[in-house]
């Protein structure tokens, strides 16, 4: 695979990072050329990088005709955009004309309903993607839309649960929480962050379809693994629920985050001053720019503020359904370490595993083990090629059984095991 990774922040730094480090798994990445609007910081990671296959180019994400010029420049056959989803309508198209594959981390963006905002949706996440799925079906190309860690390693891990560990699935809930300290308030994409956690959460149940509630809405308390412990979790907008129900068979679906009740507050209070807004334009001397925009050059986003950041992150997939009978409750999960990421990739374990889902998936793709064309989210693909090679790329997934009618029957096994 000759690939196009565009925008060399956190998550496109550590994918070619990943990529590297694999050794001789990693060599189906033939060439790999790191874009970005600032080509110095392409460049700086190209040349830390230190191989001839990894090769920096200045582009335009705002720019259909960079885009294609580059493509065609490097002879790509796959592109995986890494940069804010704001720009992935351009990216996804250029793609498209180029006659190239398409992979992202977030899908292209909602926009919410004017009078009922907190109730129901207008457009959703992904919806200007999944309205071109004929179309790149009918050229015969593949776009794989979110599809870093949540959404896409926790998308596959749903996946995995209905095929190996259910006979009928009633929730697919996804989890992130984390114990970090230091960093900031950022540890990923400032743009991104404000987006996701200021839009209105979506959740899906069968009965009803998609609809949405108040922002950080019905609080709760789960219990994390890795030694992160309890974590006070909220509703947030994420990709999964729109993309798991459109494959997986299910009741209901929800994402929760672990969103710190101080930075909650933060969030709104710049919101509530005009600081959000990612698209009308403020005078700055003599220039324009967006307040948000200008939030993500002032505040330290997650390259910044790496080095400073301890503990670890957990994103994972907590599915409630059926077994032999029996109610069953399951946490399929990924821990990763800051400090442990910071050594091996030089960037924090936030953006580290947002990127190493897309290397395996493109991985799989280039191989052929991954093969529909169209648009298609992670849980539309065979699981266990991915969750195999999790622990190659040095990401094992872990599974937490809980409590539940099976886990008792589990238990009860066990020690009628031990006595025999």
């Amino acid at each position: 695979m000759k690939l196009l990774i565009i925008g060399a922040g956190g998550v496109g730094t550590s994918a070619a990072q990943i990529i590297k480090r694999a050794g001789k798994g990693g060599e189906w990445a033939e060439k790999v050329v790191i874009a970005d609007y600032d080509f110095a910081r392409a460049e700086a990671v190209a040349g830390r990088l230190a191989e001839a296959r990894f090769v920096a180019e200045r582009i335009d994400a705002r720019s259909a005709e960079s885009i294609r010029s580059v493509i065609a420049k490097h002879g790509t056959n796959f592109v995986m955009n890494a940069v804010e989803p704001a720009f992935n309508e351009t990216i996804f198209d250029a793609c498209f004309e180029a006659g190239v594959g398409y992979l992202d981390c977030a899908m292209t963006l909602s926009v919410k309903d004017v009078n009922e905002p907190y109730r129901r949706t207008n457009v959703k996440l992904g919806d200007y993607q999944f309205a071109r799925a004929e179309q790149w079906e009918q050229k015969g190309l593949t776009a794989l839309v979110g599809s870093g860690v949540e959404p896409g390693m926790a998308d596959v891990f749903a996946k995995y649960a209905a095929v190996h560990l259910f006979d009928s699935v009633d929730e697919v809930n996804i989890r992130d929480g984390d114990n970090y300290t230091g960093g900031g308030d950022f540890g990923f994409s400032v743009w991104t962050t404000i987006e996701e956690c200021l839009n209105p959460p979506v959740i899906w149940e069968k009965n009803r379809g998609w609809f949405t509630t108040e922002r950080f809405s019905e609080p709760e308390v789960f219990h994390f693994p890795g030694g992160i412990g309890d974590v006070e979790v909220v509703n947030v907008e994420h990709e999964e629920v729109l993309l798991v129900p459109r494959v997986i068979d299910c009741n209901r679906v929800t994402f929760k985050y672990g969103v710190p009740a101080e930075f909650r507050t933060l969030l709104l209070n710049l919101e509530a001053v005009g600081m959000t807004e990612p698209k009308a334009k403020i005078q700055v001397g003599n220039a324009e720019i967006a307040p948000r925009d200008f939030l993500v050059k002032v505040i330290p986003g997650p390259v910044e503020n790496s080095g400073d950041m301890v503990g670890k992150g957990c994103a994972g997939t907590w599915v409630t359904g059926t077994k032999d009978g029996k109610t069953r409750s399951v946490y399929l999960y990924q821990v990763a370490d800051n400090q442990t990421c910071m050594k091996k990739y030089g960037t924090n374990s936030v953006v580290a595993q947002t990127a190493v889902g897309p290397v395996i998936m493109l991985e799989l793709i280039d191989k052929g083990i991954w093969d529909l064309k169209g648009v298609h989210g992670p849980e539309s693909f065979p699981p266990d090629p991915f969750v195999g090679r999790l622990a190659k790329y040095e990401f094992p997934a872990g599974l937490m059984e809980m409590d539940s009618e099976y886990a008792e029957a589990l238990n009860e096994k066990a020690l009628l095991g031990a006595l025999g």
